[in-house]
Protein backbone atom coordinates (compact mmCIF):
# COMPACT_ATOMS: atom_id res chain seq x y z
CA UNK A 1 0.00 0.00 0.00
CA UNK A 2 1.13 3.64 0.08
CA UNK A 3 1.74 5.97 1.50
CA UNK A 4 2.81 8.94 0.61
CA UNK A 5 2.15 10.57 3.62
CA UNK A 6 3.73 9.64 7.37
CA UNK A 7 0.99 9.43 9.64
CA UNK A 8 2.40 7.05 11.72
CA UNK A 9 5.76 7.52 11.79
CA UNK A 10 6.48 11.25 10.52
CA UNK A 11 9.96 11.81 7.85
CA UNK A 12 12.48 13.12 10.24
CA UNK A 13 14.98 15.54 8.29
CA UNK A 14 16.51 18.92 9.24
CA UNK A 15 15.08 22.07 7.77
CA UNK A 16 16.96 25.16 6.57
CA UNK A 17 15.06 28.29 8.13
CA UNK A 18 15.85 31.26 6.31
CA UNK A 19 15.53 33.92 9.20
CA UNK A 20 17.47 36.98 10.19
CA UNK A 21 19.67 36.36 12.86
CA UNK A 22 19.32 38.15 16.80
CA UNK A 23 22.39 40.01 16.27
CA UNK A 24 20.50 41.73 13.49
CA UNK A 25 17.45 41.96 15.11
CA UNK A 26 19.51 43.87 18.48
CA UNK A 27 21.12 45.88 15.53
CA UNK A 28 17.97 47.08 14.17
CA UNK A 29 16.04 47.41 17.79
CA UNK A 30 17.04 48.91 20.75
CA UNK A 31 14.73 48.23 23.71
CA UNK A 32 13.29 45.13 24.92
CA UNK A 33 9.59 46.19 23.43
CA UNK A 34 10.73 46.65 19.97
CA UNK A 35 12.71 43.52 19.99
CA UNK A 36 9.75 41.33 20.67
CA UNK A 37 8.13 43.38 18.25
CA UNK A 38 10.83 42.28 15.59
CA UNK A 39 9.98 38.86 16.64
CA UNK A 40 6.24 38.84 16.52
CA UNK A 41 6.80 40.29 12.66
CA UNK A 42 9.08 37.68 12.14
CA UNK A 43 6.75 34.71 13.36
CA UNK A 44 4.27 36.42 10.90
CA UNK A 45 6.64 36.43 8.13
CA UNK A 46 7.16 32.74 8.31
CA UNK A 47 10.14 30.96 6.87
CA UNK A 48 10.40 28.33 4.17
CA UNK A 49 12.08 24.53 4.62
CA UNK A 50 14.32 22.51 1.72
CA UNK A 51 14.21 18.72 2.33
CA UNK A 52 14.67 15.47 0.48
CA UNK A 53 16.48 11.93 -0.38
CA UNK A 54 17.28 9.56 -2.73
CA UNK A 55 17.58 6.42 -3.26
CA UNK A 56 18.94 2.88 -4.99
CA UNK A 57 19.57 -0.42 -4.05
CA UNK A 58 20.70 -4.18 -5.44
CA UNK A 59 18.34 -7.03 -4.83
CA UNK A 60 19.73 -10.52 -4.87
CA UNK A 61 16.79 -13.15 -5.97
CA UNK A 62 17.48 -16.68 -4.87
CA UNK A 63 15.10 -18.15 -7.36
CA UNK A 64 17.07 -16.11 -10.19
CA UNK A 65 13.87 -15.44 -12.32
CA UNK A 66 14.48 -15.16 -15.75
CA UNK A 67 12.81 -11.91 -16.33
CA UNK A 68 14.44 -10.56 -13.08
CA UNK A 69 11.27 -9.39 -11.57
CA UNK A 70 10.51 -9.92 -8.34
CA UNK A 71 6.84 -9.09 -9.02
CA UNK A 72 5.88 -12.95 -8.97
CA UNK A 73 2.01 -13.31 -10.49
CA UNK A 74 1.00 -10.14 -9.76
CA UNK A 75 2.10 -7.61 -7.07
CA UNK A 76 4.34 -8.99 -4.67
CA UNK A 77 6.69 -5.96 -4.01
CA UNK A 78 6.11 -2.30 -4.40
CA UNK A 79 9.03 -0.43 -5.33
CA UNK A 80 11.56 -2.91 -5.34
CA UNK A 81 10.78 -4.24 -8.00
CA UNK A 82 14.12 -5.43 -9.86
CA UNK A 83 16.64 -8.16 -9.05
CA UNK A 84 20.30 -8.68 -10.39
CA UNK A 85 21.20 -5.36 -11.60
CA UNK A 86 21.15 -1.85 -9.45
CA UNK A 87 18.53 0.31 -9.85
CA UNK A 88 17.02 4.28 -8.77
CA UNK A 89 14.44 4.37 -6.54
CA UNK A 90 13.19 7.48 -5.74
CA UNK A 91 14.19 11.23 -5.32
CA UNK A 92 12.04 13.65 -3.72
CA UNK A 93 12.19 16.92 -3.12
CA UNK A 94 9.77 19.30 -0.40
CA UNK A 95 9.46 22.72 -0.23
CA UNK A 96 7.73 23.89 2.72
CA UNK A 97 6.59 27.87 3.91
CA UNK A 98 5.66 28.03 7.62
CA UNK A 99 4.28 30.83 9.67
CA UNK A 100 2.50 31.16 13.23
CA UNK A 101 -1.06 30.46 11.59
CA UNK A 102 -0.56 28.53 8.27
CA UNK A 103 1.95 26.19 6.06
CA UNK A 104 2.13 25.70 2.59
CA UNK A 105 4.07 21.79 1.06
CA UNK A 106 4.97 21.54 -2.05
CA UNK A 107 6.52 17.50 -2.44
CA UNK A 108 7.87 16.56 -5.68
CA UNK A 109 9.01 13.04 -6.65
CA UNK A 110 11.39 11.80 -9.63
CA UNK A 111 12.44 8.23 -10.75
CA UNK A 112 11.18 5.28 -11.33
CA UNK A 113 9.12 4.90 -8.06
CA UNK A 114 7.50 8.32 -8.45
CA UNK A 115 5.07 6.33 -11.33
CA UNK A 116 4.11 3.92 -8.71
CA UNK A 117 3.81 5.80 -5.63
CA UNK A 118 1.43 8.22 -7.51
CA UNK A 119 -0.12 6.34 -10.34
CA UNK A 120 -2.78 8.84 -12.27
CA UNK A 121 -0.69 12.08 -11.35
CA UNK A 122 2.81 11.68 -13.06
CA UNK A 123 3.59 14.36 -15.12
CA UNK A 124 6.07 12.36 -17.28
CA UNK A 125 6.71 8.93 -17.68
CA UNK A 126 8.62 7.68 -14.77
CA UNK A 127 10.11 11.23 -14.27
CA UNK A 128 8.27 13.42 -12.32
CA UNK A 129 5.08 12.99 -9.77
CA UNK A 130 3.25 15.63 -7.88
CA UNK A 131 3.39 13.47 -4.46
CA UNK A 132 2.31 16.20 -2.29
CA UNK A 133 0.63 19.62 -2.54
CA UNK A 134 -1.46 21.22 -0.08
CA UNK A 135 -2.01 23.82 2.71
CA UNK A 136 -2.88 24.22 6.32
CA UNK A 137 -4.37 26.90 7.88
CA UNK A 138 -4.83 26.98 11.96
CA UNK A 139 -8.05 28.68 13.11
CA UNK A 140 -6.58 28.19 16.81
CA UNK A 141 -4.32 26.12 18.14
CA UNK A 142 -6.22 23.58 18.27
CA UNK A 143 -8.59 23.29 14.78
CA UNK A 144 -6.90 23.39 11.60
CA UNK A 145 -7.81 22.61 7.70
CA UNK A 146 -6.05 21.18 5.06
CA UNK A 147 -7.04 21.64 1.31
CA UNK A 148 -5.03 20.41 -1.77
CA UNK A 149 -3.34 16.37 -2.36
CA UNK A 150 -2.15 14.97 0.91
CA UNK A 151 -0.83 11.35 1.48
CA UNK A 152 -3.48 9.20 2.99
CA UNK A 153 -4.21 8.33 6.55
CA UNK A 154 -4.03 4.94 6.46
CA UNK A 155 -1.09 2.89 7.02
CA UNK A 156 1.85 2.16 8.96
CA UNK A 157 4.73 2.72 6.66
CA UNK A 158 4.86 5.50 4.25
CA UNK A 159 6.55 6.04 0.77
CA UNK A 160 9.67 7.81 2.20
CA UNK A 161 12.94 5.23 2.22
CA UNK A 162 14.51 7.51 5.52
CA UNK A 163 10.86 7.29 7.55
CA UNK A 164 10.33 3.19 6.96
CA UNK A 165 13.19 0.76 9.09
CA UNK A 166 12.28 -1.88 6.26
CA UNK A 167 13.37 -0.82 2.73
CA UNK A 168 10.94 -2.97 0.86
CA UNK A 169 7.23 -2.55 1.54
CA UNK A 170 4.32 -4.38 3.43
CA UNK A 171 1.87 -6.07 1.10
CA UNK A 172 -0.66 -3.70 3.61
CA UNK A 173 1.12 -0.66 2.14
CA UNK A 174 0.91 -1.91 -1.28
CA UNK A 175 -3.09 -3.19 -1.60
CA UNK A 176 -4.29 0.13 0.44
CA UNK A 177 -4.63 3.73 -0.66
CA UNK A 178 -1.55 5.98 -1.57
CA UNK A 179 -2.79 9.57 -1.64
CA UNK A 180 -6.17 11.83 -1.59
CA UNK A 181 -7.23 14.91 -3.06
CA UNK A 182 -9.79 16.75 -1.10
CA UNK A 183 -10.24 18.76 2.10
CA UNK A 184 -9.81 17.87 5.59
CA UNK A 185 -9.91 19.00 9.31
CA UNK A 186 -8.30 18.57 12.60
CA UNK A 187 -8.87 19.43 16.24
CA UNK A 188 -6.38 18.30 19.44
CA UNK A 189 -8.29 17.45 22.30
CA UNK A 190 -4.58 17.94 24.09
CA UNK A 191 -1.78 16.60 23.28
CA UNK A 192 -2.65 13.52 23.38
CA UNK A 193 -5.69 13.32 21.68
CA UNK A 194 -6.78 14.30 18.10
CA UNK A 195 -9.57 13.79 15.41
CA UNK A 196 -9.49 14.22 11.72
CA UNK A 197 -11.97 14.33 9.48
CA UNK A 198 -11.97 15.01 5.81
CA UNK A 199 -13.87 14.91 2.19
CA UNK A 200 -12.07 13.56 -0.48
CA UNK A 201 -12.34 12.77 -4.77
CA UNK A 202 -11.14 8.84 -4.54
CA UNK A 203 -8.33 6.59 -3.71
CA UNK A 204 -4.91 7.51 -5.40
CA UNK A 205 -6.82 9.71 -8.16
CA UNK A 206 -6.01 14.01 -8.29
CA UNK A 207 -9.56 13.91 -10.34
CA UNK A 208 -12.48 12.55 -9.69
CA UNK A 209 -13.73 8.91 -11.24
CA UNK A 210 -17.67 9.83 -10.47
CA UNK A 211 -19.75 12.15 -8.44
CA UNK A 212 -19.45 10.37 -4.89
CA UNK A 213 -17.03 11.56 -2.86
CA UNK A 214 -15.06 9.58 -0.05
CA UNK A 215 -14.86 9.99 3.76
CA UNK A 216 -11.17 9.14 5.78
CA UNK A 217 -10.97 9.79 9.12
CA UNK A 218 -8.73 9.46 11.69
CA UNK A 219 -8.27 8.99 15.95
CA UNK A 220 -4.90 9.65 17.64
CA UNK A 221 -4.33 9.51 21.08
CA UNK A 222 -1.53 8.77 23.16
CA UNK A 223 -2.71 5.89 26.32
CA UNK A 224 1.17 6.39 27.72
CA UNK A 225 4.07 8.46 27.21
CA UNK A 226 5.98 7.07 23.84
CA UNK A 227 2.83 5.21 22.82
CA UNK A 228 1.05 6.36 20.17
CA UNK A 229 -2.14 4.59 18.54
CA UNK A 230 -3.73 5.85 15.12
CA UNK A 231 -7.34 4.69 14.11
CA UNK A 232 -8.00 5.00 10.63
CA UNK A 233 -11.10 4.87 8.02
CA UNK A 234 -11.58 5.43 4.58
CA UNK A 235 -14.92 4.77 3.10
CA UNK A 236 -16.12 5.55 -0.76
CA UNK A 237 -18.19 4.74 -3.91
CA UNK A 238 -15.24 3.98 -6.72
CA UNK A 239 -17.50 2.62 -9.48
CA UNK A 240 -16.78 4.31 -12.89
CA UNK A 241 -20.19 5.80 -14.00
CA UNK A 242 -22.32 3.64 -16.74
CA UNK A 243 -20.70 4.63 -20.08
CA UNK A 244 -24.27 4.33 -21.70
CA UNK A 245 -26.95 5.64 -19.23
CA UNK A 246 -23.95 7.46 -17.22
CA UNK A 247 -25.47 6.39 -13.90
CA UNK A 248 -23.41 5.96 -11.10
CA UNK A 249 -23.78 2.37 -10.15
CA UNK A 250 -24.42 0.82 -6.26
CA UNK A 251 -21.09 0.24 -5.03
CA UNK A 252 -18.48 0.78 -1.90
CA UNK A 253 -14.81 0.42 -0.78
CA UNK A 254 -13.86 1.28 2.42
CA UNK A 255 -10.87 0.03 5.19
CA UNK A 256 -10.66 0.03 8.92
CA UNK A 257 -6.84 0.47 9.85
CA UNK A 258 -4.92 0.33 13.19
CA UNK A 259 -1.38 1.12 13.65
CA UNK A 260 0.42 1.86 16.69
CA UNK A 261 4.09 1.87 17.75
CA UNK A 262 5.32 1.74 21.63
CA UNK A 263 8.99 3.12 22.27
CA UNK A 264 9.58 0.72 24.99
CA UNK A 265 12.66 1.84 25.94
CA UNK A 266 15.04 4.39 23.96
CA UNK A 267 16.42 1.91 21.81
CA UNK A 268 13.84 -0.79 21.78
CA UNK A 269 10.61 -0.33 19.01
CA UNK A 270 7.42 -2.36 18.98
CA UNK A 271 5.13 -1.83 15.96
CA UNK A 272 1.80 -3.32 14.91
CA UNK A 273 -0.47 -2.61 11.97
CA UNK A 274 -3.92 -4.91 11.08
CA UNK A 275 -6.09 -3.76 8.07
CA UNK A 276 -9.56 -5.11 7.08
CA UNK A 277 -10.99 -3.93 3.79
CA UNK A 278 -14.13 -5.00 1.92
CA UNK A 279 -15.31 -3.75 -1.57
CA UNK A 280 -18.65 -4.53 -3.55
CA UNK A 281 -19.20 -3.37 -7.04
CA UNK A 282 -16.88 -1.48 -9.91
CA UNK A 283 -13.63 -0.15 -8.76
CA UNK A 284 -12.65 2.31 -10.92
CA UNK A 285 -13.29 0.47 -14.07
CA UNK A 286 -11.66 -2.92 -12.78
CA UNK A 287 -14.50 -4.52 -12.39
CA UNK A 288 -15.63 -6.14 -9.06
CA UNK A 289 -17.62 -8.81 -6.84
CA UNK A 290 -21.58 -8.43 -6.95
CA UNK A 291 -21.55 -9.65 -3.22
CA UNK A 292 -19.42 -7.68 -0.58
CA UNK A 293 -16.16 -9.23 -0.46
CA UNK A 294 -13.18 -8.56 1.97
CA UNK A 295 -9.31 -9.01 2.60
CA UNK A 296 -7.46 -7.82 5.45
CA UNK A 297 -4.02 -8.53 7.22
CA UNK A 298 -1.69 -8.04 10.02
CA UNK A 299 2.00 -7.34 10.21
CA UNK A 300 4.29 -6.49 13.44
CA UNK A 301 7.68 -5.13 13.68
CA UNK A 302 10.53 -4.64 16.33
CA UNK A 303 13.45 -2.48 15.55
CA UNK A 304 16.89 -2.40 17.78
CA UNK A 305 19.37 0.33 18.47
CA UNK A 306 22.58 -1.79 18.71
CA UNK A 307 24.71 1.24 18.65
CA UNK A 308 24.60 5.04 17.63
CA UNK A 309 25.64 4.03 14.06
CA UNK A 310 23.83 0.07 13.84
CA UNK A 311 20.52 -0.96 13.81
CA UNK A 312 18.18 -3.79 13.20
CA UNK A 313 15.09 -4.63 12.58
CA UNK A 314 12.63 -7.79 11.76
CA UNK A 315 8.89 -7.50 10.40
CA UNK A 316 6.66 -10.15 10.00
CA UNK A 317 3.39 -10.50 7.88
CA UNK A 318 0.29 -11.89 7.05
CA UNK A 319 -1.88 -10.55 4.24
CA UNK A 320 -5.22 -12.31 3.06
CA UNK A 321 -6.90 -11.78 -0.54
CA UNK A 322 -8.16 -15.01 -0.89
CA UNK A 323 -11.30 -13.30 -2.08
CA UNK A 324 -8.71 -11.97 -5.35
CA UNK A 325 -10.42 -7.62 -4.59
CA UNK A 326 -7.00 -6.60 -4.23
CA UNK A 327 -4.09 -6.59 -6.61
CA UNK A 328 -2.27 -9.47 -4.90
CA UNK A 329 -2.89 -12.51 -6.79
CA UNK A 330 -1.54 -15.65 -8.39
CA UNK A 331 -0.33 -16.13 -12.36
CA UNK A 332 -3.99 -17.34 -13.49
CA UNK A 333 -5.27 -14.70 -11.80
CA UNK A 334 -6.99 -15.93 -8.53
CA UNK A 335 -6.71 -14.65 -5.16
CA UNK A 336 -4.41 -15.94 -2.72
CA UNK A 337 -2.34 -15.23 0.89
CA UNK A 338 1.42 -14.67 1.82
CA UNK A 339 3.44 -14.89 4.66
CA UNK A 340 6.56 -12.66 4.54
CA UNK A 341 9.37 -12.35 6.92
CA UNK A 342 11.76 -9.26 6.53
CA UNK A 343 15.18 -8.92 8.46
CA UNK A 344 16.61 -5.53 7.86
CA UNK A 345 19.89 -3.69 9.23
CA UNK A 346 20.18 0.01 9.17
CA UNK A 347 23.33 1.20 9.22
CA UNK A 348 24.00 5.29 9.58
CA UNK A 349 26.60 7.28 7.88
CA UNK A 350 28.06 11.30 7.85
CA UNK A 351 25.78 12.47 10.49
CA UNK A 352 23.13 10.21 9.59
CA UNK A 353 22.87 11.84 6.32
CA UNK A 354 23.70 8.70 4.63
CA UNK A 355 21.70 4.78 5.47
CA UNK A 356 22.59 1.75 4.49
CA UNK A 357 20.15 -1.25 4.51
CA UNK A 358 21.53 -4.58 4.24
CA UNK A 359 17.71 -6.82 3.82
CA UNK A 360 16.44 -10.24 3.72
CA UNK A 361 13.36 -11.06 2.68
CA UNK A 362 11.12 -13.98 2.27
CA UNK A 363 8.06 -14.71 0.91
CA UNK A 364 5.65 -17.83 1.36
CA UNK A 365 2.69 -18.49 -0.52
CA UNK A 366 0.28 -21.74 -0.72
CA UNK A 367 1.42 -24.06 -3.15
CA UNK A 368 -1.07 -24.13 -6.09
CA UNK A 369 -2.48 -28.17 -6.59
CA UNK A 370 -2.62 -29.58 -9.56
CA UNK A 371 0.67 -30.64 -11.90
CA UNK A 372 0.26 -28.14 -14.80
CA UNK A 373 -0.71 -25.47 -11.90
CA UNK A 374 0.91 -22.62 -12.01
CA UNK A 375 2.56 -21.09 -8.76
CA UNK A 376 3.73 -17.54 -7.15
CA UNK A 377 7.05 -16.98 -8.80
CA UNK A 378 9.02 -17.46 -11.97
CA UNK A 379 12.60 -19.84 -11.98
CA UNK A 380 15.84 -19.31 -14.10
CA UNK A 381 13.99 -21.01 -16.97
CA UNK A 382 11.19 -18.63 -17.02
CA UNK A 383 8.51 -20.88 -15.76
CA UNK A 384 6.37 -20.34 -12.54
CA UNK A 385 7.34 -23.23 -10.49
CA UNK A 386 8.39 -21.57 -7.05
CA UNK A 387 5.37 -20.91 -4.07
CA UNK A 388 7.67 -18.82 -2.37
CA UNK A 389 10.96 -16.27 -2.85
CA UNK A 390 13.80 -15.47 -1.00
CA UNK A 391 15.17 -11.82 -1.71
CA UNK A 392 18.62 -10.41 0.09
CA UNK A 393 19.62 -6.68 -0.85
CA UNK A 394 21.33 -3.44 -0.20
CA UNK A 395 19.72 0.26 -0.30
CA UNK A 396 21.48 3.02 -0.50
CA UNK A 397 19.73 6.47 0.66
CA UNK A 398 21.11 9.96 0.67
CA UNK A 399 18.97 12.58 2.78
CA UNK A 400 18.80 15.90 3.47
Amino acid sequence: MRKVYCTVLSLMVSFLGFAKSNEDKKAAKADTLMVTEAQDEEDAKGAFAFSGYLDSYYMANFNKPASRSNMGGSNARVFDQRSGQFSLGLVQTRVAYTNAKSEAVVDLTFGPNANMGNYGNALFSTALAIKQAYFTYKFTDKFSMTAGQFGTNIGYEVIDAPANFNYSLSNLFNNGPFYHAGLKATYAFSDKASLMVGVVNNVDGLGDNNRKKGIISQFYFQPVANWNVYVNYIGSNEANPDSVTFKEPSAFYQVFDLTTSFQITEKFLLGLNAAYGSQKGDYQGAGGPADTETWGGVAVYANTALTDNFGIGARYEYFNNDSGVRGLLTPAGMGTSVNSITLTGNISLADGHILVKPEFRLDAYPKVSGANELQQFEDENGSFTKNSQTTFGLAFIYKF
